[in-house]
């Protein structure tokens, strides 16, 4: 059913919805909800939304998408698919992952793209779908909350297309994406046939040109009676990736509909964090359930954190020094359990808070702090480390390696303090100890022994 599940919705007045959720099953070329290793990649701070929400941004832009509105409940389900009014319905799980269409629910309904035949039926369907994980290749074990459906007509294409717009640093700006594959996993195409897929760069200064659109819609195989049609659906698409200042949009499948018509599907979008500022209505649809509950923690507190699944707690103050110390950690053989850039100029609070964070990963067997204070000061970052400890009351051990501003002030603290925190100047001693003592940790619980750091006089 991936292409012929139509998305549309009725805007409330105050429209609070918009979003990028997996067409029925495909990915997307660029990942918009992929998650590679940790290690292979760069954080993307990039908001994803709900499906239902950015259909709800095309609708406004002006752009053709199917009728449909979103439910909360399998009663809301019923009679949203009576206002509807259409005996061809699809009942699509709002989950912020690929692959929903093969996905399975906990209960065993099977897809997240269904198609029903009543409102009766679309009430049964959401009954299985609300309140439940969903299960794709995408999630993995840990599975997405289902909060709501997206119900909307069916619509039955004659052709499916696919069409996307994303920010490419080899063009140096955007770049429009189309092919004559519609509905189906983009990667696969462009593993083996990358001709099929077409793509033209868009100068961010002069804007989209018209004769550019007609060129991709062309190229991807329109009828000739259809070009210029869908060819303003990609302005308008394009204008609406500039305005909101997405990283990517993609419509999979684009089609052509039986009525004759060009029609969105389905829409993916994905915004770049950078521009909350200035984004505010669309940020403010941001979906937490669907996130690690440690991302919104770190974004309250404004702190860059990325779990990862090793044994060592990483506390550090810029993303190089970030980055070289969870090398350093693995070059010495253990294993970086977070990144986290608690920035310039963080306080004592922030400290505690990312110490909260890191430690609330059970994984967590020993903490390395590596501050190096420019603008930064030493003195600071001790006090929030010795406030940290204490509230948390931490039993696990911390190696210290502070430089720069205040370091004497603060180590000064350090020492003055009753708690088990190894100072260190060297990090690249700083690195060894903080893995042999997490590989201590390790043992000592493996054997089921508890064990306390007391520090050399």
């Amino acid at each position: 059913g991936q292409g012929q599940a139509g998305t549309g919705r009725e805007l409330p007045a105050a429209f609070t919805q918009t979003n990028p959720a997996v067409l029925c099953g495909s990915p997307g070329l660029f990942g918009g909800h992929v998650q590679p290793p940790p290690h292979l990649v760069q954080q993307q701070r990039s908001l994803s939304l709900h499906e239902y929400m950015s259909i709800g941004l095309l609708k406004e832009a002006g752009i053709s998408v199917p009728a449909g509105m979103v439910a909360s409940s399998s009663e809301e389900a019923y009679a949203v698919a009576k206002q509807i009014g259409s005996k061809d319905l699809v009942v699509k799980a709002q989950v912020l992952a690929g692959g929903r269409g093969k996905g399975t629910f906990e209960g065993g309904l099977k897809g997240g793209v269904r198609i029903v035949y009543s409102p009766e039926e679309a009430r049964d369907i959401s009954s299985q779908m609300i309140g439940r994980k969903l299960y794709t290749k995408q999630t993995g074990e840990a599975g997405r909350i289902c909060n709501q459906v997206f119900i909307c007509e069916r619509r039955y294409p004659r052709r499916e297309y696919y069409f996307a717009i994303t920010m490419e640093r080899s063009y140096q700006g955007p770049v429009l994406i189309g092919s004559s594959q519609g509905g189906v996993n983009i990667e696969d195409v462009a593993a083996e046939n990358p001709d099929a897929i077409v793509k033209e760069p868009i100068d961010i200064v002069e804007g989209i040109k018209m004769e550019q659109a007609v060129k991709v819609a062309q190229k991807m195989g329109f009828p000739p009676a259809l070009v210029n049609e869908a060819a303003e659906n990609m302005i308008k698409l394009y204008n609406l990736f500039i305005k909101y200042d997405a990283s990517m949009v993609e419509i999979n499948p684009m089609v052509e509909d039986s009525s004759g018509i060009v029609m969105c599907m389905d829409a993916k979008i994905n915004f770049d964090s950078n521009a909350a500022y200035r984004q505010e209505k669309v940020f403010e649809m941001r979906d937490w359930t669907q996130e690690d509950p440690r991302d919104q923690q770190a974004a309250k507190a404004d702190l860059n954190y990325i779990g990862l699944d090793g044994t060592i707690g990483c506390l550090v103050n810029g993303a190089g020094l970030a980055m070289a110390t969870m090398d350093i950690i693995k070059l010495h053989g253990g294993t970086p359990a977070n990144f986290l850039d608690v920035g310039g100029g963080a306080t004592a609070h922030q400290v505690t808070e990312a110490f909260k964070l890191i430690t609330s990963d059970r994984k967590v067997q020993a903490i390395l702090v590596n501050i190096f204070g420019g603008i930064m000061r030493c003195d600071i970052i001790a006090q929030g480390i010795i406030m940290a400890v204490r509230d948390l009351d931490l039993k696990i051990p911390i190696v210290v390696r502070l430089q720069g501003t205040r370091v004497d002030d603060a180590k000064a603290l350090i020492a003055a303090s009753p708690l088990k925190i190894l100072a260190c100047d060297d990090l690249d001693e700083a690195a060894k100890m903080v893995v042999k003592l997490s590989e201590i940790v390790s043992l000592a619980k493996e054997a089921q022994v508890d064990i306390t750091f007391q520090l050399p006089i």
